[in-house]
């Protein structure tokens, strides 16, 4: 028989054991998980053509700002211009050149990661029919100015460095523009500073269309034939990684004039002699150095070997090009080696008839 005071143990035990019970259970519900943030993307195809663009709209339940990530195709698009609070907030999705599904991923502290995607269209186009695909043009001014600041100063800064201290490829004329004008497409950041073993590096913008190599063309950068851009040429070697003077002539760069006055910095200068075979010869207007400021104008050549000499990279005044010893080297309408001065297509917006007729 249990006594009385016994009972109220044993009651005041179980009390005791069924409080920390649901003490013990309280402690582990789990706290409602907040929503994800609502995605819409609009609209969900662009052209993969570096400016058509996107908008990604964000609701969320938090204030937190919003982290957006590319985490499919991540240079099939960039992000821009992320606006909004308290909840609501906008981003611009801006095409690259490489067509395919772009993922994006969003996070906001406190919530469940979100998704979406949308569909970049191959850009096909070739509006000047002059063999380069428009996906590959700088329209944007502001890509322009960068592309002939980065070329002009890539070339010039070769001609500062001792000839061991520059890459081994520069061995002629066709090889240093080829160098400048690659390397003029990459994204200029600290690992590429790293590795273009350069005495100095600008704080240049990077051009924002694309950056090489990330393109339907890869590193295959120079057409080498002739005809329209057609989008079986990514594949059937119409492009490739080397072109001499004559191929960037023909079909790399338009003609512009003869007229030395209407040359700018980056624009290439071809001539052809006449011996015992033809050759084709380029040199780069640089216009005023970017390394020696004084307001002088200059050209850049890279000699090509002969025989034995591996040759030198040359940096002349315009005016003592105009003087120069071998009439045939200067570049004057009266010249007939003188080809005239051509630009690069990547910088051409529109065909012009009168310029295919002068080729």
């Amino acid at each position: 028989m249990v006594s009385r005071t016994s009972a109220g143990l044993l009651a005041l035990l179980a009390a005791v054991v069924t409080c920390a019970g649901l003490i013990w259970a309280r402690s582990y519900v789990r706290p409602e998980r907040t929503a994800s943030p609502r995605l819409i993307v609009q609209p969900d195809r662009i052209l993969a053509d570096g400016y058509d663009s996107a908008v990604l709209s964000i609701e969320s339940a938090s204030t937190n700002a919003p982290n957006i990530y590319l985490v499919e195709n991540a240079h099939g698009a960039a992000i821009d211009d992320v606006t909004g609070s308290n909840g609501k907030w906008q981003a611009r999705i801006r095409a690259g050149v490489l067509p395919g599904k772009i993922g994006l991923r969003v996070e906001i502290p406190g919530q469940p990661p979100a998704t979406a995607e949308l569909l970049s269209i191959l850009n096909a186009r070739d509006s000047a029919e002059d063999g380069t695909p428009d996906f590959l043009r700088l329209e944007n001014q502001h890509d322009q100015q960068v592309f002939r600041r980065w070329f002009t100063f890539l070339a010039e800064a070769q001609y500062f460095q001792s000839a061991a201290a520059r890459p081994a490829e520069i061995n002629d004329c066709a090889a240093l523009i080829r160098y400048a004008y690659r390397e003029a497409l990459h994204a200029h950041d600290n690992a590429w500073a790293d590795s273009a073993g350069l005495p100095i590096v600008p704080a240049f913008d990077s051009i924002r269309k694309y950056e090489y190599p990330f393109t339907l063309l890869g590193a295959a950068l120079y057409r080498v034939r002739l005809g329209p851009f057609l989008p079986a040429d990514l594949t059937d070697g119409a492009f490739l990684q080397f072109a001499d003077a004559q191929t960037l002539r023909h079909f790399n760069t338009h003609f512009v004039s003869r007229d030395l006055a209407r040359a700018q910095p980056g624009d290439l200068l071809f001539f052809r002699q006449e011996s015992d075979h033809v050759t084709f010869h380029s040199m780069i207007y640089l216009g005023e150095s970017q390394v020696q400021k004084d307001d002088r104008r200059y050209v850049l050549y890279h000699t090509g070997p002969t025989g034995s000499d591996p040759g030198q990279i040359r940096r002349l005044t315009i005016e003592e090009l105009m003087q120069f010893p071998q009439a045939e080297w200067r570049p004057l309408v009266t010249n007939s080696s003188f080809l005239g001065i051509s630009r690069w297509n990547i910088l051409r917006r529109r065909a012009d008839e009168s310029e295919v007729a002068q080729r």
